[in-house]
């Protein structure tokens, strides 16, 4: 396959994932096809997993459950939880939301070892029905910001005000402990499954180890919805639903990661020079095209500092300047650093899971110098290559004297297969090695090799 017909049939995959992926982006959630489906006797559990950070994606596929459930009359919606936090918008979009479910609301800290922090904890709190596996801890609610900008003090203080209100209110809504709650998010704090439900009242309403036994407890229990009215549970011999993510929402939810992220516009900057170094190679440029919308999208999700992001394009920039500039590797030096510092500083969150890996950014980082280097290293070469074609490429060429090239006088040289008229500063003798010094018109000067 030639190249021009490898960067045709890449395009056309591309297209193809593209159309793809538009097709998928009306779908909603979809229930499992090997499920049975629930009849008149026999009520309907929805269990969704919410294993990613709470961000727009995973809030459209919370809600779009939601719909799913209420639509059906299902009995109940457990959503089980695992996350390490998200963001504030996305989370009050949830939460609204299941305040004003027709179906009642379970979230579920599981598997055993899980965790739900910062935006986990607002999420299940606001559940009609908060339980915990074992082993599982939940808390640490500390605001975390999508704007990118480093919040100063005023600024952080009325975050966190404003989120200890919000969580106050949740909590004293559901009758949990509204202390506690304030405490998750003023002072950061995190409870296990065994200090939430001893607390009095009670943070959770109960401790399960999996969906099975938290239906088994559930079942006839009366549970007080946000609006005043009470709900009792049935339960018992449910049919379960589950309901998994949309290929679309499973792409971007992946997508969605500070280390993907980060990968994604690594790639879109190389592909992009790779296609300004190689102009007509077209696959270089439509993959980094397409992973630099990628990772926009990606950045759009996650709390983005601004100034690291800044100091990411820079050292990008610097590496490229560094292919048409002359700088004896300080360009490539400063990029180098430009784009650790940005990483490093590029997602605005507490949380790890939010924050980029050092172990990956120093690989991508020493991958993206590398790659530089050869490009320079590529340049130089050709630049000292000599001509081979036009008036400047005869200059040191090598030929024979077929004739006496006299001073004053013109004879005739063999060079590169080709007959010349030729002069000289001194005299050659026929069969004579020559060598071009410079050319004039169709007539060499010629010194004897």
């Amino acid at each position: 396959m030639t190249a021009h017909h490898g960067s045709r049939f890449a395009i056309r995959l591309l297209l193809l994932a593209a159309a793809f992926g538009l097709n998928a982006a009306s779908r909603p959630p979809a229930i499992a096809a090997d499920q049975p489906l629930p009849t008149a006797s026999t009520p309907a559990v929805y269990v969704a997993n919410v294993n990613s950070i709470i961000h727009t994606v995973s809030a459209e596929y919370i809600i779009q459950t939601l719909d799913l459930a209420d639509q059906a009359g299902a009995a109940l919606v457990v959503f089980t939880l695992a996350t390490p936090g998200g963001l504030v918008d996305s989370t009050r979009d949830i939460v609204t939301r299941v305040l004003a479910a027709k179906t009642p609301v379970a979230m579920f800290v599981a598997p055993p070892g899980a965790r739900a922090a910062s935006a986990g904890f607002i999420l299940t709190i606001a559940a009609d029905v908060a339980a915990m596996a074992p082993g599982t801890h939940i808390g640490a609610a500390h605001p975390v910001t999508g704007s990118g900008e480093q919040m100063d003090e005023t600024t952080s203080k009325k975050a966190t005000a404003d989120l200890a209100a919000y969580s106050r209110t949740l909590a004293a809504g559901r009758k949990r402990n509204v202390a506690l709650a304030e405490a998750a998010v003023n002072e950061s704090r995190a409870f296990t499954e065994q200090e939430a439900l001893g607390a009095s009242p009670p943070l959770i309403d109960l401790v399960a180890t999996d969906v099975a036994e938290l239906l088994r407890k559930l079942h006839g229990r009366d549970i007080h919805r946000f609006d005043g009215t009470t709900t009792r549970l049935n339960t018992a011999s449910a049919t379960l639903v589950p309901v998994e993510m949309s290929t679309r929402q499973r792409v971007l939810s992946a997508i969605a990661h500070p280390n993907i992220a980060f990968m994604l516009l690594s790639l879109g900057v190389l592909g992009l020079t790779v296609e300004l170094w190689s102009p007509g190679a077209i696959l270089p440029g439509v993959v980094g095209a397409l992973s630099l919308l990628l990772a926009s999208f990606a950045l759009q999700l996650l709390p983005v500092n601004y100034a690291g992001l800044l100091l990411v394009a820079l050292g990008v920039l610097m590496l490229i300047l560094e292919i048409k500039i002359a700088s004896y590797g300080l360009l490539t030096a400063g990029g180098a650093v430009s784009l650790v510092f940005g990483a490093m500083i590029l997602m605005d969150a507490p949380e790890p899971e939010l924050r980029l890996s050092l172990r990956l950014v120093l690989p991508v980082v020493l991958a993206l110098v590398g790659i530089s280097a050869f490009l320079v290293r590529l340049a130089v070469v050709a630049q000292r290559q000599k001509p081979v074609v036009g008036d400047s490429s005869m200059i040191g060429a090598v030929g024979d004297a077929m004739t006496p090239v006299q001073p004053g006088a013109h004879g005739q040289v063999k060079v590169r297969g080709e007959i010349w008229r030729a002069t000289s500063v001194d005299p050659i003798a026929p069969g004579a090695r020559v060598v071009v010094t410079a050319l004039e018109g169709l007539t060499l000067t010629v010194r004897q090799a």
